[in-house]
C-alpha cells in the first residue's frame, strides 16, 4: 500500500520518520534555536537525541536551550500508556465527580520530574484540598486590593527553579493563612492564577439558606454566652442540614458539606 507521503531515493523508498518530523515542525513554527523542548523520559535516548543530531548538523548551530523531560504517571504495576486497558481520561474523573481541575492541582503538587502513583484517592484529597482554596479565595469577599509583589517574586523564583510547583503551592497555602489583608490576598491569588490556572475568579458562593444563617447566629450567641452544649447542638443541626461552621474569631464562615 503506497503512503501519502514517500518518495525513491539512493536507499530505496523513503518517508519522514517521527524524528525529522519533529524538527521540521519546531523549526517551522518555532525557529532555531529555541528555548524549551518538552517530552517523556522515554524520550531521551533516542527520539530527542536524533531530533539534536539532525537539527544541528543541518542548522550548524545549537537546537533547544533547555530540555525538560517529565516523568511517568504510573498506575497499579506500570506506566500508563493510551494502549493499556487502565488509561485514564479526564471524562473518567468527571463521571466520578471529580473535577479535571482537582487533577491539575495534583499535578502540580509534584515535581515535573517525579514519577507519580495515579489513585483515585489521590485525586479526591486534591479535590478537597482545592475546594478549601476556593472557599478560602470566596471568603475574602468582593473586595480590591493590591498585589502582594512578594509573594508573586517567590512564586516565580520557585517556577524559575526548574519548574517548582510543588513549592509554589505550598507557598501559597502559607500565603492563604498569613496577616495580609484579604482584598490583598485576593488580587494577588487572581494573579497567581495566571500561573496555577485554578480559575478563581469563575468561583460563586453558593447562596446560604436563611435558615442556616438564623442557626449560625443562634450559635454565636450561644458561643458569646459560653453555653457550649447549645453551641455544639446547634451545629449539629446544621450540619445535618447539609452545611458546616468554622469558627473565625467572633465571627463565623458557612460552606456547602
Amino acid at each position: 500500500e503506497k503512503r501519502d507521503m514517500e518518495w525513491e531515493s539512493p536507499w530505496g523508498v523513503g518517508f519522514p520518520g517521527w524524528h525529522i518530523e519533529c524538527s521540521a515542525m519546531s523549526e517551522k513554527l518555532l525557529g532555531t534555536p529555541f528555548d524549551i523542548h518538552t517530552g517523556g523520559i522515554d524520550h531521551i535516548p533516542v527520539h530527542h537525541t536524533n531530533e539534536i543530531a539532525q537539527s544541528e548538523c543541518a542548522s550548524g548551530h545549537e537546537y533547544v536551550h533547555y530540555w525538560m523531560h517529565g516523568n511517568f504517571l504510573n498506575i497499579k504495576d506500570g506506566k500508563m500508556a493510551k494502549s493499556g486497558d487502565d488509561f485514564i481520561r479526564l471524562q473518567t474523573l468527571i463521571d466520578r465527580g471529580i473535577s479535571p481541575l482537582a487533577y491539575r492541582y495534583w499535578l502540580l503538587t509534584s515535581h515535573y520530574r517525579s514519577a507519580i502513583d495515579f489513585s483515585f484517592e489521590a485525586i479526591e484529597a486534591s479535590q478537597t484540598a482545592l475546594n478549601r482554596l476556593y472557599d478560602a479565595y470566596l471568603s475574602f469577599g468582593n473586595v480590591s486590593g493590591e498585589i502582594n509583589s512578594a509573594v508573586i517574586e517567590k512564586c516565580r523564583a520557585f517556577i524559575n527553579d526548574d519548574l517548582n510547583t510543588a513549592q509554589v503551592i505550598a507557598y501559597v497555602w502559607e500565603y492563604v493563612k498569613s496577616t495580609d489583608s484579604n482584598a490583598n490576598k485576593k488580587a494577588t491569588l487572581n494573579e497567581l492564577d495566571k500561573i496555577l490556572g485554578f480559575n478563581f475568579s469563575l468561583q460563586k458562593k453558593d447562596a446560604v439558606p436563611e435558615e442556616i444563617i438564623a442557626l449560625a447566629e443562634a450559635r454565636l450567641l450561644a458561643r458569646a454566652n459560653k453555653d457550649w452544649t447549645e453551641s455544639d447542638r446547634i451545629r449539629e443541626e446544621i450540619e445535618t442540614k447539609g452545611f458546616a461552621v468554622k469558627d473565625t474569631g467572633d465571627r463565623y464562615e458557612i460552606s456547602k458539606k
